[in-house]
Order: C-alpha cells, then structure tokens, then sequence
C-alpha cells in the first residue's frame, strides 16, 4: 500500500503519462491575474473571460476601475454573475491595495517569502486560499498548489485527503503531498481529470487512468 505522497507522486505521473504535461496561457500581472481569479468565482472561465475582457476594454487601467462609479464596473462585469458583489469587492482590493501600497503594482510580491506574499493576499475580502495561490502559482511562478471544486473532488475520491477535510484545509495538506516542481502540472491535470473523466456523477471510471489505484472507483458513492 502506497502511502500518500508516494500515492500523489503516483498520480501526478500517470496524469502526465495520459494528459501530457499541460500548456497555460501567457501569465498576466499579478494584479490581473487576481482581478480575473476574483471574476472566475462561481462561474465559468467563459464567462469570466468574457468579463476580464470586458472591463479592460471599457476601463484601459486599473486606477479606472478603482475610481469608476460602482454601476459602471458591475454593468462591464455582468456576465461574470454576481456583479452586484464581485464588482465592489474588485474596487474595494484596488482601493486597499493603493492604500497601503501607494499605487496598483503587485510585483513586490515576487520578492517577498512565500508565506508572507500568501498572507498579505489573504488579507484581502474576497481572496480566499485558491484565488492567492493562483495569483502565486500562475502569474508569479511561486510554488502553491490551488484547490477548485475539481480538485478537490478528485483527491477525495484518490484518499489524497481525509473525506471531512475542508477546501481550505486541503491547500495546504495537498501542497504537503505533491512535491512543489509538479505544482503546476499536477493542478491542471487534476482539473482536466475532473472535468473530463471524475465528475460529480456517473464518473467514467472504466477510461481513467487512476482506475487500478483509486478508492472510488471500487467503492463508489463513499465521497
């Protein structure tokens, strides 16, 4: 029997074995990039995309953003959902941000400890553990291991995480498990696993390649 970092060593090469090592888009500026994580909560990345588009056409900078009148960002963001929350929130970030920091430049970030970088993320109304550890992961190439839903399906069903253990409790004990250089393959493959393979209902265990090592599949419906 495998133990669990063996177990996530395992799966995270089986993923590439059968996905590939996946491909990302450019990194946006960390700034971006947590106006964007913000915009992705509860919706999909059409919609988000479609809305980050959107408010960078009708306000060329972020100081626009900040400074514009609320019902003017909630209408650019309305097809993210939730505009009449997430638009204040993005405005409140960008005005707390200046506050502290005197203007919108997040790249201090890069430069600071890890955990410390996190925490001040974190400080933040609206930025829980996934969004700082996309903003970390994906736009400034720092080693944190985000947790959607999909994950977190996913690595439940592998006994990658104790069944009552909460979203927010899994980014760190999951980021205890992967080693950090397979961070960011094994986070986006973990998401094509659950969105092609390991969903919600009727899994298609039978063309997974985590079948032979995966809990669920021999005792469905025990999530």
């Amino acid at each position: 029997m495998m133990g669990p970092q063996e177990l996530a060593g395992e799966v995270h090469q089986r993923l590439l074995e059968y996905f590939g090592h996946p491909t990302w888009r450019d990194p946006l500026p960390p700034l971006d990039e947590l106006v964007s994580t913000i915009l992705s909560q509860n919706t999909n990345d059409t919609n988000r995309d479609r809305a980050f588009q959107l408010l960078r056409q009708r306000f060329p900078t972020w100081e626009q953003v900040r400074d514009s009148e609320a019902s003017l960002v909630k209408d650019a963001i309305r097809s993210a959902g939730l505009a009449n929350q997430k638009g204040p929130r993005i405005q409140q970030v960008l005005r707390e941000i200046t506050a502290e920091r005197g203007s919108l430049d997040l790249g201090f970030l890069a430069g600071l400890p890890l955990e410390e970088a996190r925490t001040w993320l974190l400080k933040f109304k609206g930025v829980g553990p996934k969004t700082a550890a996309i903003v970390l992961c994906f736009s400034l190439g720092r080693p944190a291991f985000p947790v959607d839903t999909h994950i977190y399906r996913v690595t439940g069903r592998l006994d990658l995480r104790p069944l009552g253990m909460s979203v927010e409790a899994a980014h760190p004990h999951l980021e205890s498990l992967f080693p950090p250089e397979t961070y960011f393959a094994a986070h986006l493959n973990l998401i094509r696993l659950g969105r092609e393979l390991c969903s919600p209902r009727k899994p298609a265990c039978q063309r997974c390649p985590l079948q032979s090592i995966c809990r669920f599949a021999v005792q469905p419906g025990e999530e």
